[in-house]
């Protein structure tokens, strides 16, 4: 099904315990798409559902930026789908401090999949030939984003990007899998840290696991989000219970299928959809 862009949409699917999120602008130069993350699933409603294919059926063959927020498989394992759907990548944006090189001595340990792998080659191909990895200036969207150093953090973890996406006001924070102490060096960044008054949406790190949370963050610095999305699969893990901490910390959004919301999960919730109508966001 094809839903209506409007002044834009951006898509937040369910891809069990991974992330994968779509934003789509339209401009005067043509319709812009940001991919967050690019996970996949393999028993979506009864079938497997990869991005490639997704964004295949849309009409769509480039991607304007794919932003990694973290070099995990959760986070990567739909690019092979973008690459057999013959969907290019403009800009590929992750922590800039970790040479390709580095993301294969990451994944030493565990073991590198096809999408880490792929994104790796890539990024090594494209400062070969010279090609920056400057994110493009898109009319309605204002991107930030953070990272903790390598090598002085050598956690796969602790060195996700933290992506700061305001669209048309509206502003969201995708901090990947980033733990405690990655989230406490970060927030002794001034600049990031006086953004977090102003976050309407909190991705919660580490798809809501207890390793994620980092108490700082609303009771010091003041976050205080409007809501919390949990990116996750059904429950496996005691760690994963931290929904009833995150309802604390969140205003609420009033009329979203019938109630107010204050954390909404992809395992609950399937799907979620943030459309802008006259550039007011509405959740769907």
């Amino acid at each position: 099904m094809r839903i209506p862009v409007h002044d834009g949409l951006l898509q937040v699917f369910n891809v069990d315990h991974g992330a994968c999120a779509l934003l789509m602008l339209p401009t005067a130069a043509g319709m812009k798409r940001v991919l967050i993350d690019c996970g996949h699933t393999t028993d979506y409603k009864g079938n497997p559902w990869y991005p490639g294919e997704h964004l295949k059926y849309a009409g769509v063959d480039f991607i304007d930026l794919l932003i990694c927020t973290n070099y995990d498989e959760d986070h990567a394992s739909g690019i092979e789908s973008l690459v057999d759907n013959n969907i290019s990548v403009g800009c590929i944006l992750g922590n800039p401090t970790v040479p390709a090189e580095v993301i294969e001595h990451l994944k030493s340990e565990d073991g590198m999949g096809t999408g880490i792998r792929i994104i790796a080659n890539s990024l090594a191909g494209r400062r070969r030939r010279g090609v920056p990895q400057n994110p493009p200036d898109i009319p309605g969207l204002g991107l930030q984003w953070f990272w903790n150093k390598w090598p002085h953090w050598d956690s796969e973890n602790d060195l996700s990007l933290v992506a700061y996406l305001s669209i048309y006001g509206t502003n969201f924070l995708f901090p990947g899998d980033l733990e405690k102490a990655g989230w406490r060096n970060m927030l002794q960044f001034q600049p990031f840290a006086a953004l977090l008054p102003s976050v309407h949406v909190l991705m919660a790190a580490h798809h809501g696991r207890e390793s994620g949370k980092c108490e700082e963050l609303f009771d010091v610095y003041r976050c205080e989000p409007q809501l919390v999305v949990i990116s996750d699969c059904s429950k496996k893990h005691q760690s994963q219970e931290t929904v009833p901490y995150y309802y604390r910390k969140a205003r609420g959004v009033a009329g979203v299928r019938g109630r107010t919301r204050y954390v909404m999960t992809t395992r609950d919730d399937d799907e979620l959809i943030f459309r802008w109508e006259n550039r007011r966001c509405v959740l769907y």
